[in-house]
């Protein structure tokens, strides 16, 4: 297997990727959502680069069934969108 990078990624990397908070990678790995192991006698939280790029595809996916069953005009208003788009 032929990688570009490292095979893992620290939380601080994953949030930089998706462009979201520590906390957010933090609660994703804590949640299931996002597969991860903890290395280390500290524990430390580790994403392998594949687990990261399936959960973006899935995330995709997700997005563009949002999307078809949510059609433009029946989906929430434009200012709850904006709402849910701010970080805590």
């Amino acid at each position: 297997m032929t990688t570009h990078g490292p095979r893992f990624l620290q939380l601080a990397d994953v949030a930089e990727i998706l462009n979201i908070s520590a906390a957010q990678a933090y609660a994703l790995v804590r949640s299931g959502e996002l597969p991860a192991i903890k290395v280390g006698g500290r524990g430390q939280w580790r994403v392998e680069a594949t687990a990261l790029e399936e959960y973006i595809q899935q995330m995709y996916a997700k997005t563009r069934e949002f999307v078809t069953t949510h059609p433009l005009g029946s989906g929430p208003p434009a200012e709850q969108i904006a709402e849910d788009e701010v970080e805590p």
